[in-house]
C-alpha cells in the first residue's frame, strides 16, 4: 500500500457526521463497530436497521412512517422498502425559509445571480399552483429543456410538489436527441429556456422547442425562462408563457405538498445502451431522498454552512445530486457555461470568490487544468474548500498529484462513481479514510460491493473483475417507463448474475478497503465523463446513402476516452472529408457535441455475432491490444483482422 496522500487528523474525523452516526448506530445495535469497516459491515449485514436509522438520523419529514422498513429484501430486483409511508422529496428539500442564499449562479456571459431560502420556496409555491391549474397532478411528466439555472432547480421542486414526474435533457441537444428521450414519456408540460450561452457564442432555443413541440401533442403547457434577452418574443412557441408571468401570483401559506408512496415516480433519467432508444430509468421520491441524505450528510460530512458545488448540466444524473443538498440546508453553487471561457481559470475565480467549500467536477477537468499548466494553489486563495470530488471518468494517479501538488494540500479528495442507473455512488469519498494515490476511499454505507469473476464468486482484493452489488438498496430503480413486466430493467442489470446487480465497471477492491476501476466493461462510450449510446450516433450516420453500415466504439486515449467511428462504404462511394465534415455536424446537430467522433475510418467489413448483431466490444479490445476470448461466438471472425494496429488510431 502506497502513503496516504492526506489523512483527516483525529479532531476532524471526530468531529465527522459519520462518526456521530457510527457511535448511535454502536448505541442502537448494541454491537460494537469500531471503524468504517465495522459500520459499513453492519449497514449491509443489517439493512433495515441501517437505513430506518438514517432515517432518523436525518430526520426525514414524513406525514406517515413506514408499516415495513424492508419486505422480500433478498429479492434483487423486488425487495420493497418503506412500504405504507407518505412523504415528498420536494417538501424535505425545502425545509429552510429563511433569508440566507439558497442559490447563487455564475454565468459565463459575467452575471451574477442569488436566491434565498424564502424566495425558492415562494417561486416553487407560484409554479406549482400555475402547473396545477394546467392541470399537472401526480404522475404527469414535466419536461426541462434549460439551462443550470436557479429556475431550473424551482421547476423540478415544483414538479415534485404535485406528485408529477421531473425529466430532463441540457439546452445543447438536438431536436432528435430530445425527441428521443420525451417522445417516450409523454410529458404534459415542458419548461425551456429562450437560448443558452457557451463559448463566448449565444444560442437560440426557440426554433429547436417549436420542432420538438411541433413532434410532442401530449405537452399542454410551456414555460419560458429568459435567459438571453430580457424579453424575447415567444409567439411562435403555442400554448407558451414567460417564467415571470407563470410565477406572478404567490399563493399564501404552505405549499400543499403531495404525499406519495416512498417508490412513487420523481426522476426519469436516460441511459443509453448499444442498441433501441435511451432507456427511460424512473427513481423514486424516498429512496432518491434516503441515497443521497446519506451521501452528502455522512460520506460529505455535508452541512448548512457548506457552499456546495458541482460542474453539470441539468441533462446528467449530478445536478439531481446536488440539488438534494437543499435537504441539508447547504447552498448550492452553479456555473452555467462553458468552465473554461473565457479561461481555464474562471471555475477557480468562481471558487475563491464565493468561498465554495464543496468543489465537484470531471477527472477530465482536472487532467485538462494539469496540461494547461493551471497551478490554483499559486493563484487563488482556496483556503474556504475542504472537499474535491471527481467524477465521469477514472481518475488518474497523476491527477492524484496535480491536486495536492498544485491545488490545495490540506483537502479530501474524493473520487466517486455509481451512475445514472441509482442516481447516486456505489462507491466514493469518506471524510473519516485517508487518501490514497489512484483508489476510490471506500464502498458506500448500505451498499454490498463487490467484484466478481467470470463464475459469479467474489474475488479476493487485488484481483480485477465486475463491480457488482449482492443486496438490495433503496435507490435501485423503481423500474424503466414502459416495461411493465420488468424484462428490460431485468435484462439491464441481472442476466449475468442472477439476483445479483452487475453495473458494468472493471473494478478491483484494494487492500485498504477502497477500490480502483479501470472503467467500463460494457459496450457504452463515456467520453469526458458522459455516457454515449452507440445508437444515438447510428441513428445519424446511417442516414447518409454513401455509408452502408458503420460501427462506434470508445478508445482509451489521454487519459479519457475518444469516440471512434468505423464506417462501411456503399459501393462506388468513397469517405472524403467533406463526407466527414457532414457527418461530425449532422451527429452535432441531432444529439450532442459530445457524440461527435474524434477519427471516422472506412472498413470493408463489420464482425457480427451469430445472431446477426455487430460486435462492438470486440472490435475495441482488438484496437486494445486485447485478445477477443469468444470468436466462436463470431459469424465473421476474419473480420477482426481489420481493426488490428490500425494506424490511423495511433495519434
Amino acid at each position: 500500500m502506497s502513503n496516504a496522500l492526506w489523512t483527516p487528523d483525529p479532531e476532524r474525523v471526530a468531529a465527522t457526521a459519520m462518526t456521530a452516526f457510527r457511535h448511535l448506530a454502536c448505541e442502537r445495535s448494541g454491537t460494537e463497530l469500531a471503524d468504517y469497516e465495522a459500520l459499513w459491515r453492519w449497514s449491509i449485514d443489517d439493512r433495515a436497521a441501517f437505513w430506518s436509522l438514517l432515517w432518523e438520523f436525518c430526520g426525514v419529514v414524513a406525514s406517515k412512517t413506514a408499516d415495513d422498513v424492508l419486505i422480500d429484501g433478498d429479492a434483487m430486483p423486488g425487495a420493497r422498502w418503506f412500504t405504507g409511508a407518505r412523504l415528498n422529496h420536494a417538501e424535505n428539500l425545502l425545509r429552510r425559509r429563511d433569508d440566507a442564499e439558497a442559490i447563487v449562479c455564475w454565468r459565463e456571459n459575467g452575471t451574477r445571480s442569488a436566491m434565498t431560502f424564502a424566495e425558492l420556496y415562494d417561486s416553487v409555491a407560484a409554479l406549482r399552483a400555475w402547473l396545477e391549474a394546467k392541470g399537472v397532478g401526480e404522475g404527469d411528466r414535466v419536461a426541462g429543456f434549460l439551462p443550470n439555472l436557479p429556475e431550473t432547480i424551482a421547476a423540478m421542486l415544483a414538479t415534485a410538489s404535485l406528485g408529477a414526474v421531473w425529466t430532463s435533457c441540457s439546452p445543447d441537444f438536438g431536436t432528435r436527441g430530445v425527441l428521443d428521450r420525451f417522445g417516450q414519456i409523454e410529458p404534459k408540460a415542458l419548461i425551456c429556456a429562450d437560448g443558452y450561452f457557451y463559448g463566448g457564442k449565444t444560442f437560440d432555443s426557440r426554433p429547436r422547442v417549436a420542432e420538438i413541440l411541433a413532434e410532442l401533442p401530449s405537452v399542454e403547457a410551456v414555460v419560458v425562462v429568459s435567459y438571453v434577452e430580457d424579453a424575447p418574443d415567444i409567439s411562435g412557441l403555442r400554448d407558451a408563457v414567460s417564467w415571470n408571468a407563470a410565477t406572478s401570483a404567490v399563493p399564501s401559506g404552505d405549499i400543499p405538498f403531495a404525499q406519495v408512496a416512498f417508490d412513487h415516480p420523481l426522476f426519469i433519467m436516460y441511459s443509453s445502451g448499444t442498441t433501441g432508444a435511451p432507456k427511460c430509468i424512473v427513481h423514486g421520491h424516498g429512496g432518491t431522498l434516503l441515497q443521497h441524505l446519506k451521501e452528502h450528510r455522512l460520506h460529505c460530512d455535508l452541512s448548512a454552512d457548506d457552499r456546495l458545488f458541482y460542474f453539470s448540466t441539468c441533462g446528467w444524473m449530478m445536478w439531481n445530486w446536488q440539488v438534494s443538498g437543499l435537504a441539508i440546508g447547504a447552498t448550492l453553487m452553479l456555473y452555467e457555461g462553458n468552465p473554461a471561457h473565457p479561461g481555464p481559470e474562471i471555475l477557480w475565480d468562481f471558487v475563491e470568490k464565493e468561498k465554495i467549500t464543496i468543489f465537484g467536477t470531471s477527472a477530465k477537468y482536472l487532467s485538462a487544468m494539469e496540461k494547461a499548466g493551471v497551478k490554483p494553489r499559486e493563484s487563488h486563495d482556496l483556503s474556504a474548500v475542504r472537499l474535491l470530488m471527481s467524477t465521469g471518468s477514472p481518475l488518474t494517479h497523476e491527477s492524484y498529484d496535480y491536486i495536492y501538488r498544485d491545488v490545495k494540500q490540506d483537502m479530501q479528495l474524493s473520487s466517486i462513481s455509481g451512475g445514472t442507473d441509482i442516481v447516486s455512488c456505489f462507491v466514493l469519498g469518506n471524510p473519516v479514510l485517508p487518501v490514497y494515490k489512484g483508489e476510490i476511499q471506500s464502498r458506500g454505507l448500505g451498499m454490498a460491493v463487490e467484484v466478481f469473476g467470470d463464475d459469479g464468486k467474489a474475488l479476493p482484493a487485488g484481483e480485477k473483475g465486475e463491480l457488482v452489488c449482492t443486496r438490495a438498496f433503496p435507490s435501485m430503480p423503481v423500474g424503466f417507463w414502459n416495461d411493465p413486466d420488468g424484462a428490460k430493467y431485468h435484462a439491464a442489470y441481472f442476466d449475468t448474475f442472477p439476483n445479483i446487480w452487475r453495473h458494468g465497471d472493471w473494478s478491483v477492491v484494494t487492500p485498504s478497503g477502497g477500490m480502483v476501476i479501470y472503467g467500463r466493461s460494457d459496450a457504452v462510450l463515456n467520453p469526458g465523463g458522459v455516457r454515449i449510446g452507440t445508437a444515438e450516433i447510428y441513428r445519424q450516420v446511417e442516414q447518409f446513402d454513401a455509408i452502408l453500415e458503420s460501427l462506434c466504439i470508445g478508445q482509451d486515449w489521454d487519459d479519457d476516452v475518444r469516440v471512434v467511428l468505423f464506417v462501411v462504404m456503399r459501393p462506388g462511394h468513397e469517405l472524403t472529408d467533406d463526407l466527414i465534415a457532414a457527418i461530425r455536424l449532422k451527429i452535432r446537430t441531432n444529439a450532442s457535441p459530445r457524440h461527435m467522433p474524434s477519427k471516422v475510418i472506412a472498413v470493408a467489413d463489420i464482425p457480427r455475432t451469430r445472431s446477426n448483431k455487430i460486435s462492438e466490444l470486440a472490435v475495441r479490445d482488438i484496437v486494445h491490444g486485447r485478445q477477443v476470448k469468444n470468436t466462436e461466438a463470431l459469424a465473421n471472425p476474419d473480420a477482426l483482422k481489420l481493426y488490428e494496429n490500425l494506424e490511423a488510431l495511433k495519434s
